[in-house]
């Protein structure tokens, strides 16, 4: 019977069905072409509330997903799907999207509903009756034959997204205050105002010169007409002022969007905050890759030339995390229960400016520079994952019904 492999996108944080773009529908045609025994299939889990209990909405997913593979499984009237499936399901997950996934994953795995065998790794030589470890469900349905992160913070958010935008928004501020400053100078001290401060916004430190001479009580009183002007002047300049007020009002939320963003995400996703719950998690993907050899990677942002270029890679940020700006805590070489970077891939946008505008624009191939190379990566990691006895066994002609948006 032709089998079917499901590419399944779960968006992340404020996410929605327009996340991906067109990368569900590209990346299913890239797949298809790669492994033409099986009906490739591509759906979006549509918008869901990010917020609240993040069991929740793992559970309101998994149900999701169980009602489509049912659907398909009964369409090809499998035999036994819950023994044999014929329906494998990589889940592709986007920011939070990705720990959904994980979770889902790990939290079939944990079903019990037969008797099976625990954890090699957690058995040791040194103990002859070791504990048993958390025992794992190798017959899982739904299958998931592996998770594919893009730039999911599974160890938190990298602390240099605060630090870069804390800098890049005090170097705003601290222009704005020198040019600001110039202006007001030049209102109130004409052109002398504007000549003490040079090129850079720098006050320049002129020797003191000797006091002007008192003016002659002969000179002529000022003409009425230089008076308005003056008074004109000062009106415009006022106006200068309170429009540049107004129009940094009016641009209030690009001025304040990395902040925000970065703000909401910790305040509704709190998991981002439990640094002990993080590295369980990862943890246990990496147990399950070795003990059942489901696929597990995340593909990370990193930014390139444009971010560097904006001071020649050297920041005061910079000089004390580092200059590879990634929007994820990436893991160290110590933990090995982490895997290490292993399962950690970059993949870099050299258009982006920030890490938020990296990690939001990567479905995107005109903010993002890298994405046929993000395409190519993740379609070699799905192949890795699905040519094995299942992929081989599938016979028939394929389904070419492409990609699904679902709605709840």
């Amino acid at each position: 019977m032709k089998k079917t492999l499901l590419l399944c996108f779960i968006h992340g944080f404020k996410g929605g069905d327009d996340t991906f773009g067109g990368f569900p529908e590209h990346l299913r045609a890239l797949v298809s072409h790669a492994l033409p025994k099986v009906d490739v299939r591509a759906i979006v889990y549509p918008k869901f509330e990010t917020r609240g209990d993040l069991a929740e909405c793992v559970s309101r997913f998994r149900d999701w997903l169980l009602e489509k593979v049912i659907d398909i499984e009964v369409s090809s009237s499998t035999p036994s799907p819950t023994i044999d499936p014929s329906v494998h399901i990589i889940l592709i997950g986007h920011s939070m999207g990705g720990i959904v996934a994980a979770d889902t994953l790990l939290a079939i795995t944990s079903d019990l509903t037969i008797p099976s065998r625990p954890s090699s790794s957690s058995q040791t030589l040194s103990n002859p009756h070791p504990n048993p470890g958390p025992a794992i469900n190798s017959l899982m349905f739904p299958y998931i034959s592996g998770v594919l992160a893009f730039d999911t913070p599974y160890l938190g958010i990298s602390p240099g997204v605060v630090a870069h935008g804390a800098e890049d928004h005090y170097n705003t501020a601290s222009s704005a205050i020198t040019q600001l400053s110039g202006l007001t100078g030049a209102i109130w001290g004409g052109s002398k105002a504007a000549s003490e401060v040079d090129k850079d916004g720098k006050v320049k430190k002129e020797p003191v010169a000797a006091l002007p001479a008192p003016s002659s009580s002969t000179d002529a009183p000022a003409p009425a007409w230089q008076k308005w002007g003056k008074l004109a002047a000062l009106a415009g300049a006022g106006a200068a002022v309170a429009g540049g007020a107004a129009a940094a009002y009016m641009k209030r939320e690009q001025i304040t969007a990395g902040w925000s963003w970065v703000g909401s995400h910790l305040e509704f996703v709190g998991c981002l905050m439990k640094g002990e719950e993080l590295r369980k998690r990862v943890s246990g993907l990496v147990t399950l890759n070795k003990e059942l050899g489901v696929g597990w990677a995340n593909l990370y942002t990193r930014l390139g030339k444009r971010a560097l270029s904006k001071s020649d890679g050297v920041t005061i940020v910079g000089s004390v995390v580092g200059n590879q700006r990634t929007f994820c805590n990436l893991p160290g070489g110590r933990d090995k229960s982490t895997g290490g970077r292993e399962y950690w891939s970059e993949a870099i946008n050299d258009a982006a400016g920030d890490e938020t505008g990296a990690h939001m624009s990567m479905f995107f191939p005109k903010d993002n520079p890298g994405y046929y190379t993000l395409s190519e990566d993740a379609k070699k990691l799905i192949i890795d994952w699905t040519t094995n006895e299942w992929y081989e066994s599938s016979t028939g002609d394929a389904d070419m019904s492409g990609i699904e948006h679902q709605e709840l």
